[in-house]
């Protein structure tokens, strides 16, 4: 898959990502919305028939008046929320009494024109009434509720209880927020001017509406995780997947290179033994079959190398544990390297610093992966390569580091060092030989031996790998 195909489908996942994530919280302020709108409704509604039912209990007074009427057919009557009006002529028409309705009215409301507003309001109706009709419109909230005075400018009853004149005025600074409430209703407004109003507060609206909404909240928030984690992981593998598949053409390129060169020399020297001039010459022919005896065997040598590299992956490797002398290890492998490093112009250091280095080691293993690092601290440094290998004993173990002072490696490289067909790029792809399965190998081997393998570099300085080597298995 082409880097060009990978953006256009990171982007339109992206773009669909979005747009779902756009619809949830869209469809969740919706909700929020309606929901708001509809508790608003069923408040009005409550703080409507409050008012309604303190109008009809104040204007019992007035129907009593009328002969053989009795304050429980009243009650009944105000219970189905009739007017005043309604009542008397209900009674009329049961009692066949003819009353002036309206000179009634009229002095009723002479009446009360003279009395407070909270002497209008019966403290333990209301609150009653407030309880009733919060339960009838569904509203199962805490809330505060207050009469204000138009007269005195100030609440005059809170949450069932008559306020007491002289400390008025210090408790109303803790009703500001009640009478900025939306949540209000006009009394007594069959009055030419209404004496107060009702208001009603619910300190916890914001948390209730939203916890209507609380289950679909949490399942919209659930799924929209699982969709941008499947995103965010179908990326990762698209990205591995490339990743990998240019590791392993330049695996192939890498292998192609390395087999060029062997091959052509035992072409030519097959060609050359064949020479007329050649044939009778013993010492040229033994010469050029050693030629192609070498590069046969190095052919062989990497051909072993990338069909053990599944073996690596598998843990398949059989290790042969023995009392093996750590230090004679290390010793041996710089010996062979030694002059390969001189011949670049550089030197390499010993540092043995580790006392009790005999250990239980596969003894072939770790002398590979020992060489194979000493291999390449030489190899990816061009010129003068300066390489030391130090041991020191640490908690229950020996650790031993490599360093030099080559190319380094970046962080994006360091993330992927020990992968199978990784490559650390030095400009020139076969500048330096190799498949990139050798620190794939060199884990492997420490992780069986239940040790591990780090590595700290910065690119142009140089890198260290550290090896640790348990005590016991």
């Amino acid at each position: 898959m082409t880097e060009r195909k990978i953006k256009w489908i990171i982007g339109i996942m992206g773009i669909a990502l979005a747009g779902v994530i756009y619809l949830q919280v869209y469809s969740i302020r919706r909700g929020i919305k309606l929901n708001t709108e509809q508790f608003d409704k069923n408040v009005f509604a409550a703080l409507s028939n409050v008012a309604r039912r303190l109008e009809l209990n104040e204007q019992k007074d007035v129907v009593i008046a009328i002969n053989g009427y009795s304050a429980e057919e009243i009650e009944k009557d105000a219970d189905e929320d009739f007017s005043l009006v309604d009542v008397m002529k209900n009674v009329i028409s049961n009692q066949g009494e003819k009353k002036n309705i309206g000179e009634t009215l009229d002095a009723f409301s002479k009446k009360m024109d003279n009395i407070s507003v909270e002497q209008r309001v019966p403290v333990d109706k209301l609150e009653s009434f407030f309880r009733k009709e919060m339960k009838n419109s569904g509203i199962k909230l805490d809330y505060s509720y207050g009469v204000y005075s138009n007269e005195k400018e100030e609440f005059v009853i809170y949450n069932g209880h008559y306020l007491i004149d002289g400390s008025n005025q210090r408790i109303q600074k803790r009703f500001l927020e009640l009478q900025k409430s939306p949540y209000s209703a006009y009394l007594f407004g069959q009055d030419k001017v209404s004496p107060g109003k009702l208001y009603v507060l619910f300190p916890q609206k914001r948390n209730y509406i939203r916890s209507t909404l609380m289950p679909f909240i949490i399942a919209t928030i659930l799924f929209t995780g699982i969709i941008m984690s499947i995103f965010t992981y179908t990326i990762f593998v698209i990205l591995r997947q490339k990743k990998v598949s240019e590791m392993k053409t330049d695996f192939m390129n890498n292998m192609t290179h390395e087999f060029k060169t062997p091959i052509a020399t035992i072409s030519l020297a097959a060609d050359s033994i064949k020479n007329p001039s050649i044939i009778d010459k013993p010492d040229k022919i033994r010469r050029f079959a050693e030629i192609i005896r070498q590069e046969n065997k190095r052919m062989h040598q990497q051909v072993e190398q990338v069909l053990n590299s599944a073996r690596w992956d598998k843990k398949d490797v059989q290790i042969q544990l023995e009392p093996v002398d750590l230090h004679q290890i290390i010793t041996q492998a710089v010996k062979n390297i030694s002059l390969q490093v001189e011949n670049k112009g550089g030197e390499i250091s010993l540092g043995l610093e580790a006392v009790d280095t005999v250990l239980e080691l596969d003894k072939t293993h770790i002398s590979n992966i020992i060489h194979n690092l000493l291999d390449n601290a030489n190899k990816y440094t061009p010129k003068n390569p300066k390489i030391s290998v130090l041991t020191r004993n640490v908690n229950r173990g020996i650790e031993v580091v490599i360093e030099d002072n080559g190319i380094g490696i970046d962080r994006e490289g360091k993330k992927h060092i020990f992968e199978k067909f990784y490559r650390v790029h030095t400009g020139n792809r076969h500048d330096v030989k190799g498949f990139g399965l050798g620190l794939s190998y060199v884990k492997t081997i420490i992780e069986l031996h239940g040790g591990r393998v780090s590595v700290d570099s910065e690119l142009g300085k140089g890198s260290r790998f550290m090896l640790f080597f348990p005590e016991k298995k």
